[in-house]
């Protein structure tokens, strides 16, 4: 290395020398020479670096030479491993060709094993087979048949082909195939005389032997045929008894429901029996094609049940009246009576439940059954779309929904005429505040909707019934109370209404008393917004108990069914709302020919009333209150009469409503008075005693309404002018002023003893 450096520095050395030999001009000699210098010391500290670590290589020189013979002795155990790797792979090859010999030698001799198992196997069944025919051990007859099917036939053959007894192999593969078409007529033969002679074991025992021969579809096709004839036996045996029922039979109203109960019952109870039948020797996957079966001697036997419910009970009759009383206008004559509905619409349901309840059955079975046998999820989906396709279109299904759809019209028909006869029917009872019309109203609609649609478990039934029972409580039942309220409700002399009483009294042939009339009047008029109020939490309560009745539906309904039903529900609360502005309309009524007359002259007394008094009128005012004794015994005299009258809800609103008249007309009679500093005293007592009577007679509170006049009375009460800033503003604390800047000013006004020059200096 350090030759190198001296090879490198005698090269640059001489390239500078030949550069400084063609320099000529003196700033390039001193350019050139600061050059070298610099190159001198970079040369320098390089050798000196180079010195430093002479120590280092020197060291790793000699170590270098120390391992010298131990890499000779390395390269030569090198070779030698690489001799005995090359060795031992020869060796593996060579191992490995005789292994795969083996193996290949090995799977021949298992093939042979095989074949001759399978030629011993071939003679046992030969030799057993026939052995079991001519002991009538059918069931040992088919096992061996059914072990020969699972036999390789083409390899037995070419087996055969390399000995001398192929012979014998054709005579038994013919023997065995003779011995199965002779077993399997045996077998078609003896079930069809067990099912003759109505030999339960039996047909169960042939049952089990084919599919050991491999007639699956043969064995559940008879089998499912020898259930529904049973079934077909014992539904016309019901039949004929249910036909003829006993006079004093308490459920001869709905005997078609119960004949079409025991039929479902029938075959659940089969269905339950021998499904682990079928599933044992027939495998999963198996029992849908029997329940296909059954279900079609189901829709036979449901079919003669419908007919029979359509002719006992003039089902298609009745249909078309309803029909014709619902496309034209009848007379009370012409109309069908809709009691005449009403046994007929619960037996109905009845028969869509139960066939509801069954199919669900049904369906479980078979999808169980189904999931049970696939693993491929494709062709379970496929299997499971057939199953739901069948099912929704049987013809007990159909017939189901021909029902509901009558049902549906039969039900709004008989919910409408039955609520126009409870309204047509209304009566009100001595202290009553509502009339009979409401209650029977919502039972009417609770037991069309809860106890019947609800029950018939069908969603578009359900949802069909709901529409109905809002769109009739709306504007069947809503309507009425909408009119009986615009008649308004009749106070001091009204014009209008007394023409209408000289009216109706000429039509009844006699003059009527118009105190009479009016009173009349006043009573329908307040039981209809009791009614109305009345029916809006009717309408909460029957939203409640149904999302409770309809909850029950929800396993069994898909989102979209779900979706539906909670969409409908929503609509009970939208009448509910109806009803709350019935009640907002009648109240309106009510403020303008009860309310504001009444207040208005009660308030006027407060005008003539003067609140500019001295020391002795503030201690008369004290022993014999001028205004406010006689207001507080006028406004609870009108109070006790509507309380008498009004649900407690709604004379609370109307407690409510006489506070907020008083507040709106005392504060305008408040702005035309002039007061002194005991005038305002006078009227802040005032103020106290109206707003706790006013409090102690409803449950509502009526402070908030009183706000503004509560301060004004303050403003009223003050000693100076300077006061008021101790309540507005910041210095207010937890008060909330309802009064603006101006109209205080305007309140400081009225105090006769405040100079208008101090009121303008404030700052609000």
């Amino acid at each position: 290395m350090t030759e190198n450096v001296r090879k490198n520095q005698d090269a640059s050395f001489s390239s500078a020398m030949v550069e400084v030999e063609n320099i000529t001009d003196i700033e390039e000699m001193k350019i050139t020479l600061q050059k070298l210098c610099d190159e001198e010391i970079s040369i320098d500290d390089e050798l000196k670096t180079l010195l430093d670590h002479q120590g280092i290589l020197e060291s790793k020189m000699s170590s270098l030479h120390k391992m010298m013979p131990g890499l000779q002795i390395l390269e030569a155990d090198s070779k030698q491993l690489c001799g005995m790797i090359s060795f031992t792979s020869t060796l593996a090859e060579n191992v490995s060709s005789k292994v795969r010999k083996l193996d290949l030698a090995k799977s021949h001799v298992v093939d042979c094993m095989q074949r001759v198992e399978d030629i011993l196997d071939l003679k046992f069944c030969t030799d057993g087979v026939q052995t079991a025919l001519q002991n009538e051990d059918y069931e040992k007859a088919a096992g061996h048949i059914h072990r020969f099917r699972s036999l390789d036939e083409t390899v037995i053959r070419m087996s055969s082909e390399t000995n001398e007894g192929s012979g014998t192999l054709e005579s038994s593969f013919k023997m065995l195939y003779d011995a199965e078409e002779k077993l399997k007529l045996i077998v078609h033969n003896k079930f069809d005389a067990a099912v003759h002679q109505g030999d339960v074991a039996s047909v169960e025992r042939f049952f089990k032997i084919f599919p050991l021969l491999g007639m699956f579809s043969e064995g559940l096709t008879k089998f499912g045929k020898y259930l529904a004839a049973q079934l077909s036996e014992k539904a016309d045996g019901n039949m004929k008894i249910a036909l003829y029922p006993d006079s004093t039979d308490k459920r001869a109203h709905v005997m078609f429901a119960d004949m079409l109960t025991l039929l479902f019952e029938s075959i659940a109870r089969a269905v339950e029996i021998h499904q682990p039948l079928v599933e044992t020797y027939y495998g999963p996957g198996r029992l849908f094609p029997l329940l296909s079966i059954l279900q079609k001697e189901c829709d036979r036997q449901s079919r003669k049940i419908f007919e029979n419910f359509k002719t006992h009970r003039d089902y298609s009759g009745k249909v078309r009246r309803v029909q014709q009383n619902l496309s034209t206008v009848k007379t009370s004559m012409d109309k069908l009576d809709p009691k005449e509905l009403d046994v007929l619409l619960s037996e109905m349901v009845l028969l869509s439940s139960r066939s509801e309840l069954y199919l669900r059955f049904m369906r479980r079975r078979a999808i169980g059954d189904v999931e049970a046998a696939h693993v491929d999820i494709s062709k379970q989906t496929e299997d499971l779309k057939e199953v739901d396709r069948f099912f929704s279109s049987c013809e007990l299904s159909r017939m189901v929904q021909e029902v509901i759809g009558n049902y549906i019209m039969m039900e709004e028909y008989f919910m409408r005429e039955m609520i126009i006869k409870a309204v047509s029917m209304d009566s009100s009872e001595e202290g009553q505040q509502t009339s009979s019309m409401v209650d029977d109203t919502f039972f009417i609609v609770k037991k069309s909707v809860r106890l019947r649609a609800i029950s018939s478990s069908s969603v578009d039934g359900v949802c069909a019934m709901l529409n109905h029972a809002c769109t009739i409580l709306e504007q069947d039942f809503g309507s009425v109370l909408l009119t009986r309220l615009r008649a308004g409700y009749p106070y001091g002399f009204d014009l209008q209404h007394a023409y209408n009483i000289v009216q109706s009294s000429l039509q009844h042939g006699k003059l009527q008393s118009s105190d009479s009339e009016k009173k009349l009047a006043r009573a329908q008029f307040l039981t209809a917004l009791n009614n109305a109020e009345v029916s809006c939490d009717y309408c909460k309560a029957l939203k409640n108990n149904l999302e409770e009745d309809i909850s029950k539906l929800y396993p069994q309904c898909t989102e979209q069914s779900k979706a539906k039903l909670e969409s409908c529900l929503s609509e009970v609360m939208s009448v509910s709302n109806k009803f709350k502005d019935i009640v907002d309309f009648g109240f309106s009524q009510l403020a303008t020919s009860a309310v504001k007359p009444r207040i208005k002259p009660l308030v006027d007394s407060f005008l003539s009333t003067s609140h500019n008094i001295t020391e002795e009128e503030f201690s008369n005012y004290e022993a014999n209150d001028p205004w406010v004794q006689g207001f507080i015994l006028s406004l609870d005299t009108t109070l006790s009469t509507f309380k008498e009258a009004m649900t407690s809800a709604n004379y609370d609103r109307f407690a409510t409503a006489m506070s907020g008249e008083i507040t709106q007309q005392l504060e305008k009679a408040v702005t035309k008075t002039t007061f002194n500093r005991l005038g305002g005293l006078q009227f802040d007592k005032e103020l106290r005693s109206l707003v706790g009577y006013l409090s102690s007679v409803t449950t509502w509170t009526v402070r908030d309404k009183f706000a503004r006049l509560t301060q004004m009375a303050t403003i009223l009460n003050l000693e100076r002018v300077s006061e008021i800033m101790d309540y507005w503003g910041q210095n207010s604390g937890p008060l909330t002023w309802r009064l603006t800047p101006t109209e205080v000013r305007q309140i400081l006004a009225l105090r006769i003893d405040f100079r208008s020059d101090d009121i303008k200096r404030l700052k609000l």
